[in-house]
């Protein structure tokens, strides 16, 4: 899709939501909703608004990670292994 078709005002919105729905169903893409000719919110498909979310979830987890890793709080994976097999050993004990 176009950007130009892309950009709609609230009017378009307000008139013509079933429409606006089925285009970013059908299309998967997004429509820039606006008022008085500034952006002010994005009308987006379900799934991509939780493909989004599931990007910036893992996109933290990395970040978190990194961080972690540069402060030198972590560990070879076998000597994590070995410390959740002794964690699961003293809590069946």
């Amino acid at each position: 899709m176009k950007l130009s078709e892309c950009v709609k005002p609230i009017s378009y919105l307000k008139s013509k939501t079933a429409e606006a729905l089925r285009t970013v169903n059908d299309s998967g893409g997004a429509i820039v909703i606006t008022q008085h000719g500034e952006a002010k919110a994005v009308l987006v498909d379900i799934v991509g608004y939780e493909q989004t979310q599931e990007s910036l979830a893992l996109l933290k987890i990395l970040a978190q990670s990194t961080r972690s890793n540069q402060r030198g709080r972590s560990k070879p994976v076998k000597k994590a292994f070995a410390d959740i097999r002794k964690r699961i050993r003293d809590r069946s004990e």
